[in-house]
């Protein structure tokens, strides 16, 4: 199953040959879910690694990955395995953009609860 993430690319680290077979690259994407800033960190594996090159730290990007997880010696690890990396369509709407504040309006509040509440929970 794949997923993808838009967000603003935060760090982008060298390529690390793990063995004289693998290589791996790491990044992280700063994206916002809800009112919270997360920072996901990536994994891009063996020819992958490369795709990462044209994108500056800033640039918005959208990643497409995988979930990949295995167990060695009792422990378990998980991975985001990022197979494809694009610049957003234009007017897309970017998951770490927080969102606009129009401060000629004030905020909505919830509408008070009345006391004579006939629901029977």
């Amino acid at each position: 199953m794949s997923y993808e993430l838009t967000g603003k690319l935060l760090k982008k680290y060298d390529t690390e040959n793990k063995t004289d077979t693998f290589q791996a690259r790491e990044m992280v994407v700063e994206t916002q879910d809800s009112q919270y800033v997360q920072f996901i960190k990536f994994q891009l594996t063996q020819d992958r690694c490369a795709l990462l090159d044209e994108f500056n730290e800033g640039d918005q990007i959208k990643v497409h990955f995988d979930l990949r997880g295995r167990e060695w010696n009792g422990k378990y690890f998980t991975n985001l395995n990022a197979w494809r990396l694009e610049k957003p369509a234009a007017g897309a709407a970017v998951a770490s953009a927080p969102p606009a504040s129009d401060d000629s309006f004030p905020a909505a509040e919830p509408p008070a609860l009345e006391k004579n509440d006939d629901l029977p929970f």
